[in-house]
């Protein structure tokens, strides 16, 4: 009796540590990609009222567990049972990603207007409401593309391991993607209360400490605006960086031809490019759609 328990305590052990084992690797694995998916959903979750702040990213973060329990489950299905609808899966998302990177491009060299945002002044509350809604499910989106990736990487270390392992392994990965993710993001956003606590601080101080509150304060701040400008910009490469990863690591002639090239350029040259097209034919068909509705209106 008792050296059964032992040999079942013993196989726990044997099971953590491999398990362990194959999470360090799928960390490493992902690292690159999960910096990509903060600088990508911290842009997506900034733009809103002080006050609606928080609330929004827990939106955004229930959105994202949610998005992590549909993909776990059919990511394990398919590398079971259909493993070859792994990469038009993955080839898919990142046709998105990269539509929606070209499109910011676009938008910035357009000089488009921006589309407007949950933190413009509106006596009208439902339209506040509204534009949250809207950024909150873009956000979503987004992050269920970013999420299949994370799982199918994180799935791809541990194939040859058992069932177990895998299901232990990718499902921590992707709970800490969700949780560290998010957690920054929500400290990112928050910059600035804690710049003004830091000033709230400082008036009570004395000496040195008050001098160095109120700069950490005041740098903390001003500081804000400027971090989330560069969240978009990096966010919106990490977009086109990860839509292009995926064509240039799953097409063997994508990669052939541009295997002269380091690995960012290419993959950001192509994610550029398939944005721009998709891109290309979206504005196409918008405007034959207009056209289409501008002919149909004055025949009548």
């Amino acid at each position: 009796m008792a050296s059964g328990i032992f040999a079942v305590l013993d196989d726990i052990a044997t099971l953590s540590d491999d398990a362990a084992a194959m999470i360090k690797v799928a960390a490493k694995k992902t690292a690159g990609l999960l910096g990509d998916d903060l600088a990508v959903n911290a842009e997506k979750a900034t733009g809103f009222r002080a006050n609606r702040e928080l609330p929004v990213i827990w939106a955004i973060t229930r959105g994202s567990f949610v998005n992590k329990l549909i993909i776990l489950p059919i990511a394990f299905l398919l590398s079971a049972y259909l493993p070859g609808l792994i990469v038009p899966i993955l080839l898919l998302g990142g046709a998105y990603l990269s539509y929606e990177g070209a499109e910011k491009v676009f938008e910035w060299f357009a000089g488009r207007e921006k589309r407007p945002i949950a933190a413009e002044q509106t006596a009208d509350r439902q339209e506040i409401m509204r534009r949250e809604k809207t950024k909150i499910k873009a956000a979503v989106r987004t992050d269920f593309i970013l999420s299949i990736e994370i799982v199918v990487i994180s799935l791809e270390t541990v194939l040859e391991q058992t069932l177990t392992i895998q299901v232990l392994v990718v499902s921590l990965i992707a709970l800490l993607a969700t949780v560290g993710v998010y957690g920054l993001v929500a400290l990112l956003v928050r910059m600035d209360d804690a710049g003004l606590y830091l000033l709230g601080r400082g008036a009570a101080a004395q000496g040195a400490g008050r001098r160095l509150l109120r700069w950490t304060g005041n740098a903390l701040v001003a500081a804000l605006p400027w971090v989330i400008r560069l969240l978009g910009v990096v966010g919106t490469v990490a977009m086109l960086l990860v839509g292009g990863g995926m064509y240039v690591h799953n097409i063997e002639w994508v990669h052939h031809v541009l295997d002269g090239l380091p690995a960012l350029l290419a993959e950001l040259l192509v994610g550029l490019l398939l944005g721009a097209v998709l891109v290309a034919a979206m504005h196409g068909y918008k405007a034959f759609r207009l056209d289409g509705d501008g002919a149909g209106k004055s025949a009548h």
